[in-house]
Parts: C-alpha cells; sequence; structure tokens
C-alpha cells in the first residue's frame, strides 16, 4: 500500500470507530433522551482537549457468536483531556456496543487509563451507561471488574474520583462508583442496584420497578449513594466541571485558589438577626452559609439526603473550604445515623485532598429512640467524631446556637483539635438543655413537693441554668471557645482564620492505617 492508501485506511478506521455500533443504535440513544458516549465527552471537557487512547481495541472473545461481531473501542472510549485547563483523565462507556457491557478488554481500557492518572496526578471522571458483565466472556468479565476496583481502592485518597451514572449500572457495576469520591445520577435515564426487580421479584417476592428500586430519586433520598442529582445530562456535565474546580488536581497539591472579588470585610448585619429569640425555633442555616461565602456561592453535596446536615464546597477569599452545618430546619438539626454517615465521608474527603473544614454548629443532641439504637447510632456517631479527630486540615468552628452533650464534641471542638474555634453570643454551650438537665439534678427532691410549688421550683432552676451554661462564655472562660464574634462579622473572621492556617502542620502517629468505626 502506498502512504497515502495507508493514511487513508487510517482515517477509515477512526471513522469506524466513532461510529460505535452503528448509525441504528447511537440514533436509538438519542430517542432515549439520552448523549452517545462520544457527546457526553465533548461536553465536559475544553473544546478540542480530548487525547483518545485505545481507540482500536476489540474483543478477543469467540464463544456464543462473538467471534462474528467486533467494534472498534469494544464499549468504552477511554483518554484524557482538560477541564479549565487542568488535565483530566475520563472514560465513556458507549451503550450502542454490546449494550456497554464489560469485557475484558473494556475492563484494561479503563484501568490503563487510572493507571496513568496515577502517575501524573490527575482526577478520574467515569461516565458509566452499561448493561453490566459481558457473559458470553463468563469469569474474565468477572475479573475485570475485580482489576478496576482495586484501581479504585489504590487511587482512594490520592486522586479524585468522580462517577456519573447516565443510564443502567447494575450487578458488579456498581461497585466501582461506590468506591469513588463523588457520584452523579440523572433522572429518568439512570439507575444503580447490586440486582434487580427481576431477581427482587424471584427471591423475596417482592414487586418493584427499576426506578423505586435504584433510580435517582432513591439514591439521592434514600440511600444516600448518590451525591448530585440532575435534570439531564449536559447540566450534569457542567457540574462535573463546577465541582473540580474546587478540588486539587492530587492528595499532593493545595486546592485551586481564584482571583476574589467580594470585599473580605463585607459585612452582613442579616446575620445579628438570624437566631430567633425562642431557642426551639428553627431558621434556616444555608442562609448563613450564602451570607458569608464568596459571591454568595455554595455547591452542596447530598442535599436531598439526611437534611439535618448540610455538606458541600464554598469560597473564601479565593479558597477552597468544605462546609459542615446542622440544619435546625430539618429534626431540628439532631445527629442521627444518616448524618452521621454524611458528615464523616465528607470531612474525610476534605481531609484527603487538603480542603480546609468549616464548621457551623446548632446541635441539640443525638437522635434518642430504639430505631437509632438498633442501627448502631453509637458507631456511626463515632464515625463522625474520628474523621474530626482525624483530620489534619485547617478546621475552623463557630457554634451559632445549641452544642450539646456528646454532639458538642463530635462536631469540630477544640478537642478533636479544632484550630481556631469562634462563638455567637447565641451559643449554648452545655451538657443538655436546660429542662432536661434540671429534672435529672433536681428529679428527687421536686418528687417530694406539690404540683404547684415543684413547677415554681423547675422553673427558677432552670433560669439558673440558662443564666449559667445557655451562652458561650463558659466554655470560652476555659479556652474551649477561642473568642465569641459578631455574627454579621462571621466573613472577616473566617478568612483572618484560614489566612493564619495556611502554613499549619499537623500529623497523625506513623501507622498503617486507622481501623475507623465502619
Amino acid at each position: 500500500m502506498t502512504i497515502e492508501e495507508n493514511i487513508q485506511a487510517l482515517l477509515d478506521k477512526r471513522e469506524e470507530a466513532r461510529l460505535g455500533g452503528g448509525e441504528k443504535r447511537l440514533e436509538a440513544q438519542h430517542k432515549k433522551g439520552k448523549l452517545t458516549a462520544r457527546e457526553r465527552i465533548g461536553l465536559l471537557l475544553d473544546e478540542g482537549s480530548f487525547e483518545e487512547y485505545d481507540m482500536f481495541v476489540s474483543h478477543r472473545s469467540t464463544e456464543f457468536g462473538l467471534d462474528k461481531e467486533h467494534y472498534l473501542t469494544d464499549g468504552v472510549i477511554t483518554g484524557h483531556g482538560t477541564i479549565d485547563g487542568r488535565v483530566v483523565y475520563v472514560f465513556s462507556q458507549d451503550f450502542s456496543i454490546f449494550g456497554g457491557s464489560l469485557s475484558e478488554s473494556f475492563a484494561r481500557k479503563i484501568c490503563k487509563i487510572m493507571d496513568q492518572a496515577m502517575k501524573v496526578g490527575a482526577p478520574v471522571i467515569g461516565l458509566n451507561d452499561s448493561g453490566g458483565a459481558r457473559i458470553q466472556e463468563g469469569v474474565k468479565s468477572l475479573a475485570g471488574y475485580a482489576d478496576i476496583f482495586q484501581k479504585n481502592i489504590l487511587a482512594s485518597g490520592v486522586i479524585p474520583q468522580i462517577s456519573a451514572i447516565f443510564g443502567p449500572c447494575a450487578g458488579g457495576a456498581v461497585y466501582s462508583p461506590a468506591l469513588t469520591d463523588f457520584i452523579l445520577m440523572s433522572e429518568d435515564h439512570s439507575y444503580m442496584f447490586v440486582t434487580g426487580p427481576k431477581v427482587a421479584k424471584t427471591v423475596t417476592g417482592e414487586n418493584i420497578t427499576t426506578e423505586d428500586l435504584g433510580g435517582a430519586d432513591v439514591h439521592g433520598k434514600k440511600s444516600g449513594v448518590s451525591h448530585f442529582q440532575v435534570e439531564n445530562e449536559e447540566t450534569g456535565l457542567l457540574l462535573i466541571r463546577e465541582l473540580l474546580s474546587y478540588l486539587p488536581q492530587n492528595n499532593l497539591e493545595d486546592p485551586p485558589m481564584l482571583e476574589c472579588t467580594d470585599p473580605i470585610d463585607r459585612m452582613e448585619d442579616v446575620l445579628n438577626e438570624i437566631i430567633p429569640d425562642n431557642a426551639n425555633k428553627p431558621y434556616d442555616v444555608k442562609d448563613v452559609i450564602y451570607s458569608i461565602t464568596d459571591q454568595n456561592n455554595f455547591l452542596e453535596t447530598q442535599k436531598d439526603f439526611a437534611k439535618n446536615i448540610v455538606t458541600g464546597f464554598a469560597r473564601f477569599n479565593g479558597m477552597p473550604v468544605g462546609i459542615v452545618a446542622n440544619q435546625p430546619n430539618y429534626l431540628a438539626g439532631v445527629l442521627d445515623i444518616n448524618a452521621s454517615r454524611k458528615a464523616a465521608r465528607f470531612v474525610r474527603f476534605c481531609d484527603a485532598f487538603n480542603i480546609p473544614i468549616l464548621t457551623l454548629v446548632d446541635v441539640p443532641g443525638f437522635l434518642p429512640g430504639s430505631a437509632q439504637e438498633y442501627g448502631g447510632i453509637i458507631i456511626h456517631g463515632a464515625k463522625l467524631l474520628f474523621a474530626y479527630g482525624e483530620a489534619t486540615v485547617p478546621k475552623i468552628t463557630i457554634t451559632l446556637r445549641k452544642s450539646y452533650g456528646g454532639a458538642h464534641d463530635v462536631m469540630g471542638s477544640k478537642q478533636l483539635r479544632g484550630d481556631i474555634n469562634y462563638a455567637w453570643p447565641s451559643a449554648e454551650i452545655a451538657v443538655m438543655g436546660a429542662a432536661g438537665a434540671v429534672e435529672i439534678i433536681e428529679g428527687k427532691k421536686v418528687r417530694k413537693m406539690d404540683k404547684e410549688e415543684s413547677a415554681t421550683y423547675l422553673s427558677a432552676r432552670e433560669r439558673e441554668y440558662r443564666k449559667k451554661f445557655a451562652n458561650p462564655y463558659e466554655a470560652a472562660k476555659y479556652g474551649f471557645i477561642d473568642d465569641v464574634i459578631e455574627p454579621r462579622n462571621s466573613r472577616f473572621r473566617i478568612i483572618r482564620a484560614l489566612q493564619t492556617l495556611a502554613t499549619k502542620k499537623d500529623t497523625n502517629p506513623p501507622k498503617k492505617h486507622s481501623n475507623i468505626p465502619l
């Protein structure tokens, strides 16, 4: 063949690879309201930045007619590109080829880019749309999944890993996303489950739809598996770009700073009045968050799961910060199993990737009751305690109102190596609320009184308890609170604290790894 013929053959092969499973199957993808694997990459990455690997790979199987059906790329597109000029590695599963099912060759392609990402220290983004393991390949496809899982595990805490679910993700396929840092699901077209509705029907007799078993709504609100739910794929791909803007390339780098035009000394007078006079009345802690962050921006994670605690990313004077905040507007901001799990995972992520943590505290305690105890609230609460105590990044805590009992210790307290702990004048830091405390302390004495006398006595003792403990000054007296600050000045004090802690060094004892209570 001449040089021209060789080049033309190359161009023909590239065109063949770009057609995936063929025009009809690509059109079928569009009819479902889904993008193709290549369209997803095109929207995710900076224009013209994608460099593809292994375009000419195909499977090597011969069983059950596979020897008669070969497609270039073998169902997954892999390579690297840039997002806002920063290198990322990406794989995008192609449902038009064997339903996006994973083969030995498919898995090798993904493992290759994960290895490359680890070498250069860059995030990995997986765009999932797959029918699962390629059954015709048997155990080789199962081995392929396990190879990917091992790569996920070794990369955890070293490079950011993000998974987008834009179609089916079932069986063994769910565990790779589960091992990554963030999962995003699109409404209507995505679902995740270990076993599908048919198996559930056969084994348990349960009748359930695909959506009710593993749809985006289920994993966004009930299981907490998904961190973000989006209306469509385009929105999801833009959200991934936004998320990455808060994250460093790897665990050895600091998160990216942006120029800030929002004054660091901007006062928010509304914060001086946001805490209700009635200690039992709720308010929305997100109003506090939006008031103090750069440009009033906040990227919330898992916003529909465990709504009694709020987690997410924001910037202060251009610096990315992870925020954990009790939410008095939902279950009074109490800590329960799900809230503890949600916040612990988030704190550990921030610590792994050098992102300072701001904690806003208004917590009446842990949720009581047999359901929580039987569900292991002790262990799950310990996860959050462990996460804060292990974290070595800068930790700033502001107590807004209630901080009672063990929940006080858990929420970024000074004793868990909180670096700078502030309180608003409205802070109440105590073992428990006034009514419960007085009932325990004075119970025996009150039982000897008549009803009217006991009511008067208890009321007086409650006032005395509140005067003593329903303020931040008792904690400040012992240095557990570094300063009591004016609420409207919170933004400035946070930024000053972050600047002070920029050179912080803290270490944990040498060990193979911690044994976190799981």
